[in-house]
């Protein structure tokens, strides 16, 4: 149910042509002493120097053209060695499941421009996650579900793991892993470069769901996908470690729950060659541990131990590089940061490698947004918050020791949404900014004075906007129930409060997805074809309770065990409020939304049938009981111990009341949210009687977008629906 997320990704990946932010892993790409970045240009790879403001060719297009070859390699990514006297070139990339992490990978040496593949002989476009050893002597990979490693001296390939398929995974992870936990690159060098510790994922308990393809030959095939549904064991993990020297396994005795079943999402070295820093989640994700591992004897010490009444949340939400590895030490390895919930935000915490002593290092009645860098050296954590408005976000820095208060170093004026990414040293940054009335816009700048080095260019972009020329407001809306919550609003054009105008609500709703963000482009309809203001439409979107804004955890947690009841009943009471306005016409009133924003949708149109009379759901879960445990489990408990919420909130529960105009929309390849939701939710209305329209894209998958003339077909689609259910234009 991440898509919300996808798109935002998407949007960022665009908006920085040239740097390197491809997957994996994400993200600029610092040179080591942090005062440069990387990027491709011309199919050359270039150097930025930030410090003189100059940059220069390192690669040329020669140097990356294979023997024999016509034109040279085409750069997806690269990875230096720690030494930056070596280079990985990722190339001919395909996608598993959401990113193109599959590929084939070449070794350019920068010393004496050699250029080689790695692996050669395993299968086109099957390495993944190739990375240097630390001492920059040798190359690891996965490959088929196993672990290799290659000498870079002598070409020798060695299998470090053997019997890996689709069903016992080493080095990689499993679907709902990979989804929900955002895990993908499965295994670590150790510091010394003499050993490998990896995830092996047991998936032969996990069913497959099928997925049937009916157009690309003439018998329909089936395209198996291991998906554990609500209420089922998720797939089994152990943690090895294994030697170069002498490729066998010790599996880590890490305890689990041989009846549900346990999770593990982070597993590091633990700063040394000896230990194992792993995270441990029971099957209910309400209670964490965090566990080091001797790898000499195997066996497992707990360190640290939490528990919530509803779920803890997991790294990626506040620090994303994660995803392909890292753990956060500092003083010498002796401690390291862990965020918590516990005081009632989420504050960051340094904890001794003991567990013994904890100190909290963030202070106050806000969220930490992103961590953005440990700068040791100055004693100085920086991190995006926004303790006044939960629709922004700003730079904060605050003392790593833990005293002091946090101080803003985003300038007063620049008001809005500025994402950051900082060096390694901390002493340069790229900011992205942007409001809902200023276009998106870049610059580098210098910390800890937030001096801009290329122009002043955010300053300049906030003198030449005008929030008068934008039909976009902010407001909060407080509901019967004395909820209050932040909403935007983008007007009709020649807007004349003695007229009555259609409504479109955009909605989201659940704990992955936040709608009201004062940035560029927040309230622009991607799915309209023409221009929503000119056609006549009021656009609309509110933030309820558990959408994961930087409001507390309370705010967020408040939907446990009730999502498709505290959302949507949030969502309807406050479009209750919002359609009191007399120019807004509750006749004309319609509501949209995709995967959890599709059973937003759902729910909304068959709750609140009096309310919304057009609904459009695009890959909607239409019963909760369908989608994968990792995720449903999180928020709404054990089916196995309790399936009331289960059914309470899912819309097939209420299908029976439908009113208005419902369009269904989904793909029938979509991995994600299973196409067989449609269906069941079809065969409930159909049985009450109840007239809808559907259409179902043959193959396509969550985000629907394969296949030419995919969207332009989906926008008309939904277009042409909107205006003939909710007729636009002031009446």
């Amino acid at each position: 149910m991440i898509l919300f997320k996808r798109i935002v990704l998407l949007t960022l990946l665009f908006s920085c042509v040239g740097i390197l932010k491809a997957q994996p892993p994400r993200g600029i790409h610092w040179s080591k002493d942090g005062n440069g970045y990387y990027t491709i240009e011309s199919g050359e790879i270039t150097y930025n120097d930030l410090s003189s403001n100059k940059k220069w060719v390192i690669v040329t297009k020669k140097q990356i053209t294979p023997e024999d070859a016509e034109k040279p390699l085409s750069v997806r990514n690269i990875i230096f060695s720690g030494d930056e006297s070596k280079m990985l070139i990722y190339t001919n990339t395909k996608k598993v499941w959401r990113y193109d992490t599959k590929g084939d990978y070449w070794l350019l040496d920068l010393t004496t421009n050699q250029l080689k593949q790695i692996g050669k002989g395993r299968p086109e476009s099957s390495l993944m996650f190739a990375k240097f050893s630390p001492d920059n002597k040798k190359v690891a990979y996965v490959s088929d579900y196993n672990i290799y490693y290659e000498d870079l001296s002598t070409g020798k390939i060695i299998a470090l793991t053997t019997g890996g398929n689709r069903k016992r995974i080493n080095g990689t992870f499993d679907w709902a892993y990979e989804e929900e936990f955002f895990c993908r690159d499965g295994f670590r060098w150790s510091p010394d470069s003499k050993q490998i510790a990896y995830w092996q994922m047991d998936a032969k308990i996990t069913r497959d769901h099928l997925m049937i393809n009916n157009t690309d030959s003439i018998y329909p095939f089936a395209i198996p996908v291991e998906y554990p549904i609500a209420g089922q064991k998720p797939s089994p993990f152990k943690i090895g470690v294994v030697s170069i020297a002498n490729p066998k396994t010790k599996w880590m005795d890490i305890p689990t729950d041989t009846n549900l079943q346990t999770y593990l999402p982070r597993m590091e070295w633990a700063a040394n060659s000896s230990e194992l820093i792993v995270q441990h989640l029971n099957r209910r994700q309400n209670q964490t541990a965090i566990l080091l591992c001797d790898v000499n004897s195997t066996r497992v010490e707990s360190i640290y131990h939490e528990e919530d009444s509803a779920w803890i949340d997991i790294q990626a939400l506040w620090d994303e590089r994660y995803s392909y590895g890292g753990w956060d030490w500092i003083n010498n390895g002796n401690e390291f940061l862990w965020a918590s919930e516990k005081d009632g935000w989420r504050h960051l915490y340094r904890i001794s490698r003991d567990g013994r002593l904890e100190k909290k290092i963030t202070n106050g009645k806000y969220d930490v947004i992103r961590i953005s860098a440990i700068d040791e050296k100055n004693g100085w954590l920086y991190f995006e918050a926004s303790p006044e408005n939960a629709t922004q976000k700003y730079l904060y820095k605050t003392k790593l020791d833990g005293t002091g208060s946090a101080q803003r170093v985003t300038p007063s004026n620049q008001v809005g949404t500025n994402d950051y990414e900082l060096s390694p040293n901390a002493i340069y940054a790229q900011h992205k900014f942007s409001n809902y009335y200023t276009p998106n816009v870049s610059e580098w700048i210098k910390l800890p004075a937030h001096i801009a080095l290329d122009g002043d260019k955010v300053n300049k972009a906030i003198l030449a906007s005008d929030k008068t020329k934008s039909n976009m407001e902010f407001f909060t809306v407080k509901t019967s129930e004395g909820v209050t919550m932040d909403a935007w609003m983008v007007k009709p054009n020649n807007f004349d409060p003695e007229k009555k105008y259609p409504v479109v609500f955009y909605v989201y709703t659940e704990p992955w997805g936040q709608t009201v963000k004062d940035e560029y482009g927040a309230g622009y309809n991607f799915l309209y074809r023409g221009d929503m203001s000119a056609d006549g439409y009021f656009y609309i979107s509110i933030d309820n309770r558990g959408t994961p804004v930087p409001k507390g955890r309370e705010w967020r947690k408040s939907v446990y065990k009730k999502i498709g009841q505290v959302n949507i009943r949030d969502q309807a009471l406050a479009a209750k409020e919002i359609l009191k306005k007399p120019y807004l016409d509750s006749t004309r009133v319609a509501v949209w939304g995709w995967s959890g924003g599709g059973s937003a949708t759902q729910n909304l149109m068959f709750q609140y049938p009096d309310i919304y009379q057009t609904g459009i759901a695009v890959a909607g879960v239409a019963n909760q009981l369908t989608y994968d445990n990792l995720y449903q489990e999180r928020y709404m408990g054990l089916p196995q111990e309790d399936k009331s919420g289960f059914i309470k909130g899912s819309p097939i529960t209420y299908a029976k009341n439908l009113k208005g105009n419902l369009l269904l929309i989904h793909g029938t390849g979509d991995d994600n949210v299973h196409y067989s939701n449609m269906e069941m939710l079809v065969n409930e209305l159909v049985k009450n009687g109840k007239q809808f329209q559907m259409m179902s894209y043959p193959n396509r998958t969550h985000s629907i977008s394969e296949g030419a003339g995919t969207f332009t077909h989906l926008s008309q689609l939904y277009t042409d629906y909107l205006k003939r259910n909710c007729a636009s234009g002031a009446r």
